[in-house]
Protein backbone atom coordinates (compact mmCIF):
# COMPACT_ATOMS: atom_id res chain seq x y z
CA UNK A 1 0.00 0.00 0.00
CA UNK A 2 2.88 2.40 0.63
CA UNK A 3 3.83 2.11 -3.05
CA UNK A 4 0.23 2.86 -3.95
CA UNK A 5 0.18 5.96 -1.79
CA UNK A 6 3.37 7.17 -3.45
CA UNK A 7 1.95 6.45 -6.90
CA UNK A 8 -1.20 8.41 -6.03
CA UNK A 9 1.00 11.28 -4.86
CA UNK A 10 -0.07 10.82 -1.27
CA UNK A 11 3.27 9.81 0.22
CA UNK A 12 4.35 12.12 3.00
CA UNK A 13 6.19 14.96 1.33
CA UNK A 14 6.47 17.22 4.34
CA UNK A 15 5.80 16.75 8.01
CA UNK A 16 2.98 19.35 7.81
CA UNK A 17 0.85 18.04 4.96
CA UNK A 18 -2.82 18.80 4.60
CA UNK A 19 -5.55 16.38 5.69
CA UNK A 20 -7.04 14.19 2.95
CA UNK A 21 -9.98 11.78 3.28
CA UNK A 22 -8.32 9.47 0.74
CA UNK A 23 -5.24 9.35 2.96
CA UNK A 24 -7.45 8.26 5.87
CA UNK A 25 -8.96 5.44 3.81
CA UNK A 26 -5.56 4.24 2.63
CA UNK A 27 -4.22 4.38 6.19
CA UNK A 28 -7.20 2.33 7.41
CA UNK A 29 -6.59 -0.28 4.71
CA UNK A 30 -2.92 -0.42 5.66
CA UNK A 31 -3.96 -1.29 9.23
CA UNK A 32 -5.72 -4.45 8.04
CA UNK A 33 -3.92 -7.65 8.87
CA UNK A 34 -1.85 -8.41 5.71
CA UNK A 35 -3.40 -11.80 4.97
CA UNK A 36 -6.89 -10.33 5.36
CA UNK A 37 -6.00 -7.45 3.04
CA UNK A 38 -4.71 -9.94 0.42
CA UNK A 39 -7.90 -12.01 0.78
CA UNK A 40 -10.06 -8.92 0.19
CA UNK A 41 -7.95 -7.78 -2.74
CA UNK A 42 -8.25 -11.20 -4.40
CA UNK A 43 -11.98 -11.35 -3.59
CA UNK A 44 -12.56 -7.93 -5.18
CA UNK A 45 -10.37 -8.77 -8.19
CA UNK A 46 -12.37 -11.92 -8.90
CA UNK A 47 -15.64 -9.99 -8.62
CA UNK A 48 -14.15 -7.55 -11.11
CA UNK A 49 -13.35 -10.37 -13.53
CA UNK A 50 -17.03 -11.23 -13.77
CA UNK A 51 -18.19 -7.61 -13.92
CA UNK A 52 -15.69 -6.88 -16.69
CA UNK A 53 -16.29 -10.13 -18.63
CA UNK A 54 -18.49 -8.34 -21.15
CA UNK A 55 -15.98 -5.45 -21.37
CA UNK A 56 -18.35 -3.09 -19.57
CA UNK A 57 -18.81 -2.65 -15.83
CA UNK A 58 -22.24 -1.21 -15.14
CA UNK A 59 -23.13 1.08 -12.26
CA UNK A 60 -25.22 -1.77 -10.82
CA UNK A 61 -22.27 -4.16 -10.94
CA UNK A 62 -19.99 -1.59 -9.30
CA UNK A 63 -22.52 -0.95 -6.52
CA UNK A 64 -22.94 -4.70 -5.96
CA UNK A 65 -19.17 -5.21 -5.78
CA UNK A 66 -18.79 -2.33 -3.29
CA UNK A 67 -21.59 -3.71 -1.11
CA UNK A 68 -20.18 -7.25 -1.18
CA UNK A 69 -16.61 -6.14 -0.43
CA UNK A 70 -17.88 -3.90 2.38
CA UNK A 71 -19.83 -6.81 3.90
CA UNK A 72 -17.11 -9.44 3.33
CA UNK A 73 -14.34 -7.24 4.63
CA UNK A 74 -16.25 -5.34 7.28
CA UNK A 75 -14.97 -2.16 5.60
CA UNK A 76 -16.28 1.36 5.55
CA UNK A 77 -18.02 2.55 2.42
CA UNK A 78 -14.97 4.62 1.45
CA UNK A 79 -12.63 1.67 1.92
CA UNK A 80 -14.88 -0.59 -0.16
CA UNK A 81 -15.04 2.01 -2.93
CA UNK A 82 -11.23 2.22 -2.96
CA UNK A 83 -10.75 -1.58 -2.94
CA UNK A 84 -13.26 -2.06 -5.76
CA UNK A 85 -11.77 0.80 -7.74
CA UNK A 86 -8.30 -0.69 -7.44
CA UNK A 87 -9.60 -4.16 -8.34
CA UNK A 88 -11.40 -2.80 -11.42
CA UNK A 89 -8.29 -0.93 -12.53
CA UNK A 90 -6.08 -3.96 -11.97
CA UNK A 91 -8.46 -6.16 -13.89
CA UNK A 92 -8.55 -3.75 -16.81
CA UNK A 93 -4.77 -3.23 -16.78
CA UNK A 94 -3.59 -6.79 -16.25
CA UNK A 95 -6.60 -8.84 -17.39
CA UNK A 96 -5.84 -12.43 -18.25
CA UNK A 97 -2.20 -12.08 -17.21
CA UNK A 98 -3.16 -12.03 -13.53
CA UNK A 99 -6.49 -13.90 -13.70
CA UNK A 100 -5.12 -17.39 -13.20
CA UNK A 101 -2.63 -16.34 -10.54
CA UNK A 102 -5.19 -14.45 -8.44
CA UNK A 103 -7.70 -17.32 -8.61
CA UNK A 104 -5.00 -19.85 -7.75
CA UNK A 105 -3.85 -17.79 -4.77
CA UNK A 106 -7.43 -17.29 -3.54
CA UNK A 107 -8.09 -21.04 -3.90
CA UNK A 108 -4.91 -21.86 -1.99
CA UNK A 109 -5.73 -19.63 0.97
CA UNK A 110 -9.54 -19.78 1.25
CA UNK A 111 -11.63 -22.40 2.95
CA UNK A 112 -14.26 -24.18 0.89
CA UNK A 113 -16.94 -22.08 2.63
CA UNK A 114 -15.10 -18.88 1.66
CA UNK A 115 -14.94 -20.15 -1.92
CA UNK A 116 -18.69 -20.81 -1.89
CA UNK A 117 -19.30 -17.34 -0.45
CA UNK A 118 -17.27 -15.88 -3.32
CA UNK A 119 -19.21 -18.03 -5.80
CA UNK A 120 -22.52 -16.64 -4.50
CA UNK A 121 -21.08 -13.14 -4.80
CA UNK A 122 -19.91 -13.75 -8.38
CA UNK A 123 -23.46 -14.68 -9.35
CA UNK A 124 -24.83 -11.67 -7.43
CA UNK A 125 -22.54 -9.26 -9.30
CA UNK A 126 -23.41 -10.79 -12.67
CA UNK A 127 -27.15 -10.69 -11.88
CA UNK A 128 -27.07 -7.13 -10.49
CA UNK A 129 -28.32 -5.73 -13.80
CA UNK A 130 -31.15 -8.32 -13.94
CA UNK A 131 -29.43 -10.58 -16.48
CA UNK A 132 -26.37 -12.82 -16.57
CA UNK A 133 -24.82 -12.80 -20.02
CA UNK A 134 -23.31 -15.88 -21.58
CA UNK A 135 -19.90 -14.20 -21.28
CA UNK A 136 -20.40 -13.56 -17.56
CA UNK A 137 -21.60 -17.11 -16.96
CA UNK A 138 -18.57 -18.46 -18.81
CA UNK A 139 -16.26 -16.33 -16.66
CA UNK A 140 -18.01 -17.49 -13.47
CA UNK A 141 -17.61 -21.09 -14.58
CA UNK A 142 -13.88 -20.50 -15.29
CA UNK A 143 -13.33 -19.00 -11.85
CA UNK A 144 -15.29 -21.70 -10.03
CA UNK A 145 -13.36 -24.38 -11.89
CA UNK A 146 -10.12 -22.71 -10.80
CA UNK A 147 -11.43 -22.64 -7.21
CA UNK A 148 -12.36 -26.33 -7.46
CA UNK A 149 -16.03 -25.81 -6.59
CA UNK A 150 -17.85 -29.16 -6.58
CA UNK A 151 -20.21 -29.72 -9.55
CA UNK A 152 -23.26 -30.16 -7.30
CA UNK A 153 -22.56 -26.79 -5.66
CA UNK A 154 -22.18 -25.11 -9.05
CA UNK A 155 -25.48 -26.66 -10.16
CA UNK A 156 -27.21 -25.40 -7.00
CA UNK A 157 -25.88 -21.89 -7.63
CA UNK A 158 -27.03 -21.96 -11.25
CA UNK A 159 -30.50 -23.16 -10.21
CA UNK A 160 -30.70 -20.41 -7.58
CA UNK A 161 -29.93 -17.83 -10.30
CA UNK A 162 -31.79 -19.48 -13.19
CA UNK A 163 -34.09 -16.48 -13.70
CA UNK A 164 -31.02 -14.45 -14.75
CA UNK A 165 -29.23 -17.09 -16.85
CA UNK A 166 -29.44 -17.13 -20.64
CA UNK A 167 -31.69 -19.92 -21.85
CA UNK A 168 -32.88 -20.76 -18.34
CA UNK A 169 -34.77 -17.56 -17.61
CA UNK A 170 -38.05 -18.77 -19.04
CA UNK A 171 -40.95 -19.10 -16.61
CA UNK A 172 -41.56 -22.64 -15.33
CA UNK A 173 -44.36 -24.60 -17.02
CA UNK A 174 -47.48 -25.48 -15.07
Amino acid sequence: MRGLTAWLGLAPATPREEHSPLRDVIAALERLEPSRARHLARFAYLLGRVAHADRHVSAEETAAMERLVREEGNLSEEQAILVVGLARSSNQLFGSVADFEVARDFAGQATYEEKLALARCLFAVAASDASISMTEETEIHRILTQLRIEPQDLTALRVAHREFLPGLNTPPRD
